[in-house]
């Protein structure tokens, strides 16, 4: 096993990559990828980075130049044969050649385009302009990138022996959650940390650390490059993007309607299964499913990322009542937030009316809350979303408002399409 405090001591002296291979992301980000290279491979996106915890002002805390030479060296990257060979021969959800031949093809020629770079305001505006299939995929190892230079910035002035002993907290902070995920032997989880995560060797230690903790329990890992190298399932299906971007592109209220539902349909041509996940909050869950074509029930489950989630449960429940479905041969994932408590609980209160799973995130792979003086470790809301397709912009309503963004003037307008009234706000954890 790695020794991490000392590879973070050694950050101090060398250059260190923190993205070292293109499959360093998140498998739905390929999944969506394959989906816009057949269907939407010319739409022109822009991607922007969007720090919600403004009280972290990361322009202070990271070094322009240390943050280029890192964005440039992801650019420099390309499929290795052995990621490419796993890619196209490994089995996915039970399907062998997940990926197709001529997007396998293209992808192994591809590198990163460039990106734009600039600070205001202590913040750091750094956005990606393109074609879509390329664009996209800079999302997860630029968020990757801004979480782990934030942290080395605080570790950078902690001596070896400091490090050493912030990991072992850290390890048994993280095995306490594993013990008290214990109590509930049945439960179901898959990491789903890369994007905030506190580095790829931490991420990379708390993946082996649940795999050994919750044996069965835990279903695998949303990074292509651990699930490579650990050999397990890479999990993932499809995410908020599509929706946004499929939106954008709408000519008129009734286009914008059936947006989301355009999404859905080109995905249910290409993927059956579990891979058959709706993701119903973009433009709010009640209105989604309210307006949702009945083919859509048929299909194997829902993800449950905003909002209250045992509420977004109960309307899914109820809509698969209304559809002539029986809710508990359905798959609910609930992805929001999540620490040990809030899994519990809602496994309690729904694993006997739905097959209940989680996507565990942030605090799972970044908890080092109160570990340092002043918190300086503690995770905050970070992403990097499309803000603008074809030079139209996105919008993004969410469950929780203060997830929503876009335009005044067009989240009215999406609001008014899609029936989304009063919303009761919550904080945003992670």
């Amino acid at each position: 096993m790695v020794d991490i405090a000392t590879r973070v001591y050694n950050h101090k002296w060398k250059i260190d990559p923190i993205i070292r291979s293109l499959i360093d992301t998140d498998f739905y980000k390929l999944l969506m990828c394959q989906s816009v290279f057949r269907n939407r491979p010319d739409t022109h996106v822009v991607f922007s980075l969007i720090n919600r915890s403004t009280r972290i002002r990361l322009a202070d805390l990271v070094d322009e130049g240390e943050l280029r030479e890192q964005l440039d060296h992801i650019r420099s990257l390309s499929l290795s044969r052995g990621e490419s060979t796993w890619l196209r021969g490994n089995m996915f959800y039970g399907k062998r050649q997940m990926f197709r031949p001529d997007f396998m093809e293209w992808f192994e020629n591809f590198r990163l385009p460039p990106y734009h770079l600039e600070k205001r305001d202590g913040q750091y505006e750094l956005t990606f302009e393109g074609k879509w299939p390329e664009v996209m995929l800079w999302e997860i190892p630029a968020l990757a990138v801004l979480m782990e230079l934030r942290g080395r910035a605080v570790l950078n002035r902690m001596d070896r022996f400091e490090l050493q002993v912030l990991y072992a907290r850290a390890m048994t902070k993280l095995w306490e959650k594993v013990e008290g995920l214990r109590q509930q032997p049945d439960l179901r989880i898959a990491d789903f940390g890369t994007r905030r995560r506190h580095s790829f060797l931490w991420q990379d230690w708390c993946v082996q650390a649940m795999q050994e903790g919750l044996g069965s329990g835990f279903v695998g890992t949303s990074n292509c490059l651990i699930a490579m190298r650990q050999e397990m399932e890479a999990i993932g299906t499809n995410a908020h993007e599509l929706p946004m971007v499929y939106s954008a592109l709408a000519e008129n209220d009734e286009a914008l309607r059936q947006a989301p539902y355009r999404v859905l349909a080109d995905w249910h041509e290409e993927h059956d299964g579990n891979l058959r996940i709706i993701l119903p909050d973009t433009y709010g869950t009640q209105g989604f499913l309210d307006g949702a074509p009945d083919w859509l029930a048929g299909w194997t489950g829902i993800r449950i990322d905003s909002g209250d989630p045992a509420g977004a449960a109960e309307i899914a429940i109820a809509w698969w009542k209304s559809r002539g479905e029986d809710p508990r041969k359905k798959l609910v994932i609930f992805s929001d937030g999540l620490d040990v408590a809030k899994m519990l609980e809602l496994h309690a209160q729904f694993h006997d009316r739905v097959r209940v799973s989680f996507g565990w995130g942030t605090l799972l792979t970044n908890d080092f809350r109160g570990l340092v003086p002043d918190d300086g470790l503690a995770p905050f809301s970070l992403v990097c979303k499309a803000v603008a397709a074809d030079g139209r912009p996105t919008v993004k309503l969410s469950d929780n408002p203060n997830k929503a963004m876009g335009p005044a003037d067009e989240v009215a307008r999406y609001k008014r399409v899609f029936g989304v009234g009063a919303q009761v706000p919550s904080a945003v954890i992670v």
